[in-house]
Formats: structure tokens, sequence, C-alpha cells
């Protein structure tokens, strides 16, 4: 889970984009495309193979 927390006087585009920043950095947005269609594993390991 990425915490960010508002510093005094911190203006609301610097603060969205060091959220945006931790968030690619932990790769969320990442795992969340990949979780959103359920993908059998026999098709998982396909596309780990063909990728390698």
């Amino acid at each position: 889970m990425t915490k960010i927390e508002v510093r005094d006087g911190e203006p609301f585009e610097s603060f969205i984009r060091r959220f945006r920043r931790a968030v690619e950095k932990a790769g969320i947005l990442q795992d969340i495309k990949r979780k959103e269609y359920y993908e059998k594993p026999s098709e998982r390991r396909k596309k780990r193979l063909a990728e390698a």
C-alpha cells in the first residue's frame, strides 16, 4: 500500500505528482491491469514462454 502524506503548504499538483510517481514505482497499476481479467494458468505459461 502506497502512503503519501501532504506536506505543509504543498500545492495539490505536486502532491498528485508525488503520488503518481510512488504508485508507478510500486507497480500497482501494472498489477491491476494484469489482474483485470482472469487468465488460465496454461495461458500464463504460454505467454511466459513466448516472451522468453
